[in-house]
């Protein structure tokens, strides 16, 4: 009888799977939310662009936390939920010190 093969066998595939599987559904969200930032339309890193949600009590999961390995249809209903800025804007967002304008709000 022949051996089965094992996850230890193939494990350096799966992860490699994964990991470009992650990257090409992050890469089609940021294309779905319009590449650059929605505020001062950043766009040279593309892991300095996060997502916000704008109302954090409607948040499912966080797209780059653990988003990424979901299916694209339900990855992109939480996208709805969200604006596209990247890393600075974002945590000035967060501290308080910029507003996400109505002109974001509705290009949303």
């Amino acid at each position: 009888m022949a051996d089965k093969r094992k996850y230890r066998d193939r494990a350096e595939y799966l992860k490699q799977a994964v990991d470009k599987r992650r990257k090409k559904m992050r890469q089609m969200a940021i294309e779905y939310k319009g590449g650059k930032c929605q505020l001062c339309d950043y766009s040279k890193c593309a892991q300095a662009l996060d997502f916000h949600h704008l109302d954090p009590s409607k948040k499912d999961f966080g797209i780059s936390a653990d988003g990424i390995t979901r299916a694209w249809s339900k990855i992109k209903a939480e996208l709805d939920k969200c604006v596209m800025i990247c890393a600075n804007c974002h945590r000035e967002v967060h501290s308080g010190l910029t507003q996400l304008s109505t002109v974001t709000l509705i290009e949303k």
